[in-house]
């Protein structure tokens, strides 16, 4: 009799471990491995280049500086004097928001080439701390691509600057050369014995590092925008990594 009892109740063990097993192995699908420092890593840098490039893709937009109020390029801080005393020269206003939009159609332009050279900087980035760098604020990845890669992407960024302030554009002016039509103005207006008693001060600003610094500035700023929303958004995690990771500061 006991023989038969331990039959029976091994039989009934294995049919039910057999009936068990697709909810053990469903169950077990939807457990992951704890997130590595190489996991995070890897999903920081995913979102700094899906950041970049969304980043880059709405600034390249005609008058995506322009008509961004946040990231729009206005003449250089040293050339204020000119808006000050615009009445001075004549037609000054209309040459003033002349430069203005070519700056910024400069800046659109170059910012068109952007998305590689971050690509690269993020690749080769080797970031610290992930983990920290993760549960950190809002933009913490953006800051440490920021600290770890401006002067490179600066040097990398300003030739295609000044390639697209060279270019030729309404009138066969380029954005430089309206910039000297409107400083060459000025500063006879200056160099004049009115403007010297006026103490005007003539304007030489260079134009190529000024609107790499003001580009660079507005792509970081869009790309820490892009970082919040991955953060926030789950809707905005295109692909698993980004869901695994950033899915994390969800729980």
């Amino acid at each position: 009799m006991n023989k038969k009892i331990t039959i029976v109740l091994f039989s009934l063990l294995f049919a039910s471990c057999a009936e068990l097993q697709p909810f053990i192995d469903q169950y077990a699908q939807t457990q992951t491995a704890p997130l590595t420092s190489t996991d995070v890593s890897t999903g920081l840098k995913e979102a700094l280049k899906v950041g970049s490039k969304n980043a880059s893709n709405v600034l390249s937009l005609q008058d995506g500086f322009y008509k961004d109020e946040l990231v729009k390029i206005l003449l250089p801080p040293e050339a204020q004097s000119i808006t000050k005393n615009i009445n001075l020269i004549p037609g000054g206003e209309q040459l003033i928001e002349k430069v203005v939009v070519r700056l910024n159609r400069a800046a659109e332009d170059a910012v068109t080439e952007a998305t590689p050279i971050f690509v690269a900087a993020i690749t080769e980035m080797t970031i610290a701390d992930a983990f920290g760098i993760l549960k950190g604020e809002d933009n913490a990845a953006t800051l440490y691509l920021q600290n770890k890669t401006q002067d490179k992407l600066k040097e990398l960024f300003m030739p295609k600057v000044k390639a697209s302030l060279d270019k030729k554009l309404i009138a066969n002016l380029s954005t430089n050369e309206s910039w000297s039509l409107l400083t060459q103005n000025y500063n006879t207006v200056a160099g004049s014995f009115a403007g010297k008693l006026a103490n005007l001060e003539t304007v030489n600003t260079e134009l190529d590092a000024y609107v790499t610094d003001r580009a660079l500035s507005a792509l970081f700023l869009k790309v820490a925008d892009e970082e919040k929303l991955i953060r926030k958004d789950p809707l905005k995690r295109v692909n698993d990594i980004l869901k695994r990771v950033f899915g994390e500061l969800d729980q």
